[in-house]
């Protein structure tokens, strides 16, 4: 049986309302040949969700692709989760996508792929949450923390909508809090690239 490849570290970023923004803020920052796979999981309704990819393509350095199903990890890229399926992680770290029921009215719900991701990858892990209007990805961010993972959230007196990065930050899932300019700098010194 041939072995698992994992990356070194992997960046998962949550957001909602105010998060296509501040999403793509972030991502521009992200220089060519980033070592690192990210995947955003922003509530979107099906309508936005090939625009934002074409907006990120246009201002991101690396590969920009949305999900699909069974699709095996590769980086440098940044990943999208697609609209209206939770996004999963098998123990090969290959992707699926289900249709179970929302959570947090939502689907994707950051909260489900952050445990999922936590469970293959663990202290490999890195989870961020930006602005949002609901509590998705509190409990996703503490499942990272526990599983050995680092994790940022975005300083929610700037965020668009401060109730996710609050709830994050009320449950104990945050190791850092930072100004959305400061994160990417932030996860570079923390991955040493």
């Amino acid at each position: 049986m041939t072995p698992v490849l994992l990356p070194d570290h992997m960046v998962v970023i949550g957001a909602s309302w105010g998060g296509v923004e501040a999403s793509l803020q972030l991502l521009r920052a992200v220089p060519e040949g980033f070592p690192v796979p990210l995947l955003i999981v922003l509530h979107r309704n099906l309508d936005a969700h090939r625009a934002f990819e074409r907006s990120l393509r246009r201002y991101c350095a690396v590969p920009v692709r949305e999900v699909e199903d069974k699709e095996e990890l590769r980086w440098p890229c940044v990943y999208i989760a697609p609209a209206n399926y939770h996004l999963l992680m098998e123990d090969d770290g290959s992707f699926a996508l289900c249709t179970s029921a929302p959570v947090h009215y939502c689907r994707p719900a950051i909260d489900v792929t952050m445990q999922s991701m936590s469970t293959v990858l663990k202290e490999r892990l890195i989870g961020v949450l930006l602005t949002g209007a609901n509590e998705d990805g509190a409990q996703g961010l503490l499942a990272i923390r526990k599983a050995g993972g680092w994790t940022i959230v975005q300083d929610p007196d700037e965020a668009a909508a401060p109730t996710m990065p609050r709830a994050a930050i009320a449950v104990g899932g945050a190791d850092c809090i930072l100004p959305l300019r400061d994160i990417m700098p932030g996860l570079r010194e923390h991955l040493g690239v």
